[in-house]
């Protein structure tokens, strides 16, 4: 029997524009199992620079075996990337799951980095106890979405990418966005509501689930916050590309 067959522990990556996350992963529990670790996405972050930072981080966490799972910030379809916000654009094109394959000797299940977060919270967060439509909202370096049904996933969703105000909705409502522009709560959440209202207005979702690191702070916001939708918080908060990366490794129809 595997190491990873006798404790449960899968490595999960989480590539965001600004770090990458690495943690093993309980999958019977959905949990990180001891110490969740990072480092700053290289600049620029070209294949070789990233998939280094990757391995870097792989040989900090042994304890486990098998497939590797990996959330990515692009369109993802068979290993291979096909869109690149918020990462060098010499990730189109290239097979990122052959690529780390390669470098780490063990196989890899690379996709979509909001995906990987949904697959998370529908498994053992915030939406696990939802049949209907539930749509997952990463907010960080950009907006990332995932969209559920009955459980099931639609990937690849992109709807970060919807115009509001005349621009990319992840250029006027991110959490970088917040930040880089100095906006308080409530002038950030009132972007945040406008953009909840085109995504009802479009898909009529039973539930929205709020993720990034920003969700640790759900709280002090959600007082603000306007949608017909239920809105939850994401359980996982910035865990939850890891777990749901791990997760995907060992069943990618998750």
């Amino acid at each position: 029997m595997s190491t990873a067959a006798a404790t449960g522990l899968v490595l999960g990556v989480d590539v965001g524009g600004s770090s990458i996350k690495a943690g093993l992963v309980d999958v019977a529990s959905g949990r990180v199992s001891g110490q969740l670790i990072a480092a700053p996405t290289p600049a620029p972050s070209t294949p070789p620079a990233l998939i280094q930072v990757i391995g870097a981080l792989a040989a900090q966490l042994p304890g486990s075996e098998g497939r590797i799972g990996v959330a990515f910030p692009s369109v993802i379809k068979g290993g291979t990337a096909y869109t690149a916000a918020n990462i060098h654009a010499s990730w189109i094109g290239t097979d990122g799951a052959a690529l780390t394959e390669q470098a780490l000797g063990r196989p890899v299940l690379f996709l979509n980095d909001a995906d990987a977060a949904g697959i998370a919270e529908m498994r053992f967060g915030s939406g696990r106890d939802c049949t209907g439509t539930v749509i997952m909202l990463t907010f960080g370096t950009g907006i990332g979405s995932a969209l559920f049904t009955g459980g099931r996933l639609f990937p690849n969703t992109e709807l970060g990418h919807l115009q509001i105000a005349g621009r990319d909705a992840e250029k006027w409502a991110s959490a970088r966005v917040r930040t880089a522009e100095g906006l308080d709560f409530p002038a950030w959440v009132a972007r945040v509501n406008e953009y909840l209202a085109e995504m009802h207005r479009l898909f009529w979702p039973d539930m929205f689930i709020l993720g990034g690191a920003v969700s640790e702070r759900f709280t002090e916001f959600a007082p603000l916050l306007k949608s017909p939708a239920q809105l939850r918080p994401a359980h996982f908060a910035g865990q939850s590309g890891v777990v749901g990366a791990a997760l995907a490794a060992i069943d990618p129809a998750a």
